[in-house]
């Protein structure tokens, strides 16, 4: 079940509430729908990657426990923060990696960390993706909510997936 909260809370927040599951279509949707169509593909791999980390890391799977989600657009910036209800992790001060290869290590979906050139260890796929696609990759102290941020002013600046 997917609860949903229209009532603004701040600055036009919108909330998404869910149960732990990897069943994240419908939950996607909802965050995109206000997103730039050409840019729906690549927002869509970096959120599935943060809700699947709370969902199955985080929460570990428990249908008891839910994932939240604020979203809001502040003038051309899309902002969500996901939350979950795990013990939380220390999360890593960024991703530095050789960013070259990134549309081929997309291409070919990569299966696992070990194709992944110089990815330090706690950094696995997913946060190398999250670090690619959008330009602000926050966690809070406890490692339990991630704040995400994509800025698309510039039209000159094309999507990586398309």
């Amino acid at each position: 079940m997917i609860a949903i909260s229209t009532r603004p809370t701040g600055r036009n927040w919108i909330t998404i509430s869910f149960a732990s599951t990897l069943y994240l279509c419908p939950v996607l949707d909802l965050l995109l729908a206000e997103v730039p169509e050409r840019w729906q593909a690549e927002l869509r791999l970096g959120l599935q990657e943060a809700l699947v980390n709370a969902a199955k890391h985080g929460n570990k799977l428990d249908p008891g426990k839910t994932v939240g989600v604020r979203f809001s657009i502040v003038q051309n910036q899309y902002w969500w923060v996901i939350s979950d209800e795990g013990a939380g992790f220390k999360a890593p001060c960024g991703c530095d990696l050789d960013t070259d290869n990134f549309d081929s290590l997309i291409a070919e979906d990569v299966a696992d960390n070990s194709a992944l050139p110089h990815v330090e260890q706690e950094c696995g796929r997913g946060l190398f993706i999250l670090y690619q696609i959008f330009d602000r990759v926050e966690w809070n102290s406890q490692g339990t909510e991630l704040r995400l941020c994509k800025e698309v002013s510039s039209r000159y600046r094309l999507p990586r997936l398309r």
